[in-house]
């Protein structure tokens, strides 16, 4: 199993209900497709780059996951079905990447 990153941006507009209702959902998809979460980064409202449908601000999610297999097909595709998932991206975790400090 792999060490991977799943981002996910989320509708800024929704309640604290809402928020931990997707939560719930992302959680179970993990554990259906065999995924294991290690972390989660509940950062919250941030301002885009750029609008997505319209929104300035989007509420992020950054999860760190094991995973075998291709967690792009099997993860991600299920969770770009969601109303109030905005944009979802998986990206394996490196350690040739991390930097070090002096």
């Amino acid at each position: 199993m792999n060490q991977y990153d799943l981002n996910l941006i989320l509708n800024p507009n929704l309640s604290a209900e809402q928020v931990q209702i997707e939560k719930e959902y992302i959680e179970t998809t993990l554990k259906n497709t065999g995924a294991e979460m290690s972390n989660l980064d509940d950062v919250g409202n941030r301002r885009l780059a750029y609008a997505i449908e319209k929104d300035r601000e989007g509420y992020y999610l950054m999860y760190t996951i094991k995973a075998g297999g291709n967690p792009e097909k099997d993860i991600a595709s299920t969770l770009r079905l969601r109303d109030h998932v905005r944009r979802v991206l998986v990206v394996k975790d490196r350690p040739e990447w991390k930097t070090k400090k002096a």
